[in-house]
């Protein structure tokens, strides 16, 4: 999974020759999963047709305040526009674009919406040879560098007035893989290795009949997305769930029953910098395993149950400079237990469910949790999506290590 998957872009694109290859730019935003928006300026139309971008884009495209062929039409709003972005790339930037982005000359939507910007900028130069190199155009490289914005070196090649030299726009495959790698290397958590547990256990009655739970394995796959798209390097140790994990950040590591998932998370955990045990594990097991399918019995049946290994109670104690994150599901005093279970396991942080909570609990794509420190701060929050859980999990892990 590409790191501009599920990303909101605008790409601005200026009056360059150049402007013809933002077609295949487009293109291979939307292949790697992004978002596009595109604002061009008067100029650049003359290079490629707005017609194009917006079939490509899948969204209108923007080059004007107004529309003045419609005089009830609303104005496009460069603020909205630029607030919706998470990331913005002008490409191709001219000369022209770039001494306006300089010295704030908003006489256009693209550098309004440009001035307008919270997200990070990146912008791809594109002219001849001479221009390229000449002091003032140096001099706003330097000078836009030095605001924030991120340059996508141009590239040495035959350039439209023959010459041949620097000052091409870099190709777009080029342009994706500069954005992939510097986003990677900004992510929040790159370096930190996670490991989550996720899903239910099956302990074994016979070879065909077990002991389970309605756990979907939903939040701990969610989780480990989450922390994946955050750069960090994941082992999700799966229970038994249908649920795929698609994306390159995270190995899978499938278990069965409890014993199992209890040796996987003891076998990686002194290389983790971050733990969180989202899985519901059994809290007991047949005490003997028939080797043999059991047959019915005329009368009552009769299993003998032992407890189950802690595995978070064992990582607890094993703990050094981890951050321990467990999952607390309770049906009465709530807040006591969780809390009780944060003391009693070593744990940063619990999130505990309840399923007194309409829309909580086992097989529902919704979550309502609360989060527990290891100090007592309570912080209650609202239903949501699970993958919005697994996000403010993430986010709580971030203020941890101040990131």
């Amino acid at each position: 999974m590409s790191v501009l998957s599920g990303k909101k872009v605008i790409l601005g694109i200026s009056g360059g020759i150049a402007a013809y290859k933002t077609a295949s730019l487009v293109r291979l935003f939307i292949k790697a999963g992004a978002h596009v928006r595109v604002v061009m300026t008067p100029a650049s139309k003359d290079f490629v047709t707005p017609l194009t971008l917006s079939t490509l884009s899948k969204n209108p495209v923007h080059s004007s305040f107004y529309d003045d062929d419609d005089e009830n039409a609303v104005w496009n709003n460069h603020v909205e526009l630029a607030l919706w972005a998470d990331l913005f790339i002008i490409a191709p930037a001219t000369a022209n674009t770039l001494s306006k982005m300089v010295s704030g000359n908003s006489d256009n939507l693209l550098l309004a919406t440009y001035l307008s910007a919270k997200c990070p900028v990146y912008f791809a130069p594109a002219m001849d040879l001479d221009m390229y190199r000449h002091p003032s155009t140096l001099t706003s490289f330097t000078t836009l560098q030095s605001y924030g914005n991120v340059m996508i070196p141009a590239e040495a090649g035959e350039l439209a007035s023959g010459l041949s030299g620097e000052g091409r726009m870099a190709e777009p495959e080029n342009i994706i893989s500069f954005l992939e790698k510097d986003l990677e290397a900004k992510l929040p958590l790159r370096g930190k290795k996670v490991l989550i547990t996720a899903g239910p256990t099956y302990e074994a009655i016979d070879p065909v009949r077990f002991i389970g739970n309605h756990s979907s394995g939903k939040m701990g796959y969610d989780i480990a997305i989450a922390a994946a798209n955050e750069g960090a390097e994941v082992v999700l140790v799966s229970g038994p769930s249908h649920l795929q994990a698609n994306h390159e950040g995270v190995n899978v590591v499938r278990v069965t029953s409890s014993e199992e998932m209890y040796n996987a998370c003891h076998d990686c955990f002194e290389d983790v910098d971050i733990t969180i045990a989202a899985a519901a594990v059994a809290d007991y097991r047949p005490k003997v395993v028939a080797t043999q399918k059991i047959k019915k019995a005329p009368d009552n049946f009769t299993v003998a149950l032992e407890k189950t290994k802690d595995i978070l109670l064992s990582l607890g104690a094993k703990k050094k400079d981890q951050f321990l994150v467990g999952f607390a599901l309770e049906t009465e005093n709530e807040i006591e237990n969780a809390k009780l279970k944060v003391k009693k396991k070593n744990l940063d942080l619990i999130v505990l469910n309840s399923l007194n909570d309409k829309g909580a609990g086992f097989g529902k794509p919704t979550n309502k949790v609360t989060f527990i420190d290891k100090n007592f701060s309570i912080e209650p929050l609202e239903l949501k999506t699970k993958e919005e859980v697994a996000k403010d999990i993430i986010t709580k892990i971030k203020v941890h290590y101040n990131v």
